[in-house]
């Protein structure tokens, strides 16, 4: 079975996107795939956009491109404000093919998407099982949400991929929750006996306290989680730059939250 890459939560850190790829290339993955959220938030969303169109396979529609292209909802000010700002970047491509180009991408982008990984039966969406677009599924739902965690485990035959937290780790139908660190080499190997959903954690934006990118690395059998330093200065000066983009933007990559 192929080493397979798998991204997500990118939201247009197109410094982060980059190191994630050289270190993806580095330990000879054979294809990469996206969870969404290509944009949204930081400074870089053409080439952010264009990087996921050239080196993945597929990509699906996360909540943020799903406000570029038609309405945010439910966005707080500053995301709401990055999602127009967004917009405009786009229209404001003179190059009208490459415009319609990257329009058309965000349009293809798919909501779910089901593999089989070896003998496993592999469900990837961006959100979660049961709202793939804009439910979150946080690890305190391991012990505060049991009805909650039902419902999505029953939408699970045996595996999950799923973003939009920013936070990596494995849910199984315990329930329970595990950040990397707690799995040992930083590794969950599958296991007939439970389900698993895996949050692979964001590229562009990480939310656990650790601002290095995140990503994994599935196997047949096992998946691994990956930690990819960048130059985070780089990416938040481009955020200060930009007048409607919120510094907070900026300020929160060097934190990780």
């Amino acid at each position: 079975m192929p080493t397979t890459a798998i991204v997500s939560d990118i939201h247009s850190n197109a410094v982060a996107l980059r190191a994630v790829l050289a270190d993806i290339d580095s330990v000879g993955a054979d294809r990469i795939v996206c969870l969404g959220d290509i944009i949204g938030y930081g400074p870089e969303p053409l080439e952010s956009v264009d990087l996921v169109a050239e080196r993945c396979e597929w990509s699906l529609l996360g909540n943020h491109d799903f406000a570029v292209l038609y309405e945010p909802t439910n966005f707080n000010p500053g995301a709401e404000s990055a999602a127009y700002w967004t917009r405009d970047q786009f229209e404001a491509e003179p190059d009208e093919a490459k415009r319609r180009e990257r329009y058309e991408f965000l349009g293809r982008l798919r909501v779910r998407v089901v593999e089989k990984i070896g003998p496993w039966p592999l469900l990837a969406v961006h959100g979660s099982p049961r709202k793939p677009i804009n439910e979150y599924i946080f690890p305190d739902d391991a012990i505060n949400a049991y009805e909650k965690m039902r419902q999505i485990f029953d939408r699970v035959d045996r595996l999950a991929i799923v973003g939009h937290t920013h936070v990596p780790g494995v849910f199984t139908d315990e329930p329970d929750f595990y950040p990397p660190d707690e799995l040992g080499a930083f590794t969950y190997a599958f296991n007939e006996d439970e389900k698993a959903i895996i949050n692979v954690g964001s590229v562009g934006q990480p939310r656990d306290q650790d601002p290095r990118a995140s990503y994994v690395l599935l196997h047949d059998d096992r998946v691994e989680f990956r930690r990819v330093e960048y130059d985070i200065d780089a990416t938040a000066k481009l955020i200060y730059q930009a007048d409607r983009l919120s510094d907070w933007l900026g300020d929160r990559l060097f934190e990780g939250r």
